[in-house]
């Protein structure tokens, strides 16, 4: 790999004149201008982005930790973030915790130690060791979906509460009473609301909370699979499911499948997300679109305007999900 010393001695002018070319941090003739960026396309030179941080203070680069990459909710959310940064002029390094929140306090030191300019954050949950390093952390940083306690940040989420909330009552609205939830890990916050808003729905038409149907599980189709395996064991069984994500709501739909419980007309089924996945899914679901090309979009846009602004007041921004209306909900037997 060609060094700036070889670009230097190649163009006949020293490694300072090469440093202000690439860096356009001091006024250069024009001839030695183009020797340089010529001698830099030759030899197919490319700059170290720590050496030019230490000049300018500056990377350019972004990190991001999500907690899981295999939930095609989080690509979607990427190709937002990875979208608008870069019309913006940053890079993505992008970190996985695998929902372990220890491993992404770890990823997070070594982000920093990239000398990354800001931080993009979807919470693996909380761990005292994250808490405090964000905390007494100054580099700006995003949280998306998850608000870290103790950390004041911008947070871009859906209004997890009210997406909940129309999924149910959309489910009352078909005359259904008997409807129960799948619920992410009661760790997470957006799991906390979506129970919140399916609860107010089912207390506002007048039915009662029933314990024995709010089963809280993993963000995967693993973790649905096993949810509704456990509800269709009740001997009250329940006429519909609303499923906190659409992962979910699939591996839900293969555990009713295999016990011979017909979607819809057996029982119904509503995710959240609006994965792609979930219009080729068999039925195609009904679920809760997020806007998350948008989320993303927001984020990046939010994390650059914090870069370049640090010090101004921090802000949430919650944007609205819609319901989609597919063919994995119907009217419960017997209703017309």
């Amino acid at each position: 790999m060609a060094t700036m010393k070889q670009v230097a001695e190649k163009a006949g002018v020293s490694t300072t004149t090469v440093s202000h070319v690439i860096n356009n941090t001091r006024v250069v003739s024009e001839d030695a201008r183009e020797r340089v960026l010529s001698v830099i396309q030759e030899l197919r030179y490319i700059p170290s982005a720590v050496a030019r941080s230490l000049k300018n203070d500056r990377t350019h680069t972004i990190g991001m930790m999500i907690p899981n990459n295999s939930n095609p909710y989080f690509a979607e959310l990427i190709q937002g973030i990875e979208d608008a940064s870069f019309e913006l002029g940053y890079n993505i390094i992008l970190c996985n915790s695998y929902d372990d929140p220890k491993k992404q306090a770890a990823y997070i030191r070594v982000l920093m130690e990239k000398r990354i300019d800001g931080l993009i954050l979807v919470s693996s949950g909380s761990d005292e060791d994250l808490n405090m390093l964000l905390a007494n952390e100054v580099i700006p940083k995003v949280l998306v979906d998850r608000e870290v306690t103790g950390v004041a940040a911008d947070l871009i989420e859906a209004d997890h509460v009210q997406g909940a909330y129309e999924a149910t009552r959309y489910l009352i609205s078909l005359g259904h009473k008997r409807i129960a939830c799948v619920a992410g890990p009661d760790t997470l916050l957006p799991s906390g609301g979506r129970v919140a808003g399916y609860q107010r729905a089912l207390k506002e038409a007048g039915i009662t909370v029933c314990d024995d149907f709010i089963v809280h599980s993993d963000f995967t189709s693993e973790g649905g699979f096993n949810a509704f395996q456990k509800l269709l064991t009740l001997d009250s069984k329940p006429t519909a499911i609303f499923a906190s994500n659409d992962l979910m709501a699939i591996g839900g739909i293969c555990a009713a499948n295999q016990a011979g419980v017909k979607i819809p007309q057996d029982l119904s089924v509503i995710g959240y997300d609006d994965i792609a996945l979930a219009s080729f899914s068999t039925p195609p679901l009904t679920t809760i679109a997020q806007p998350k090309y948008q989320i993303g979009q927001l984020t990046a846009k939010t994390l650059v305007e914090r870069i370049s602004n640090p010090d101004s007041q921090v802000r949430r921004t919650m944007l609205t999900p819609e319901l989609v209306i597919r063919q994995s909900t119907s009217r419960p037997a017997g209703i017309k």
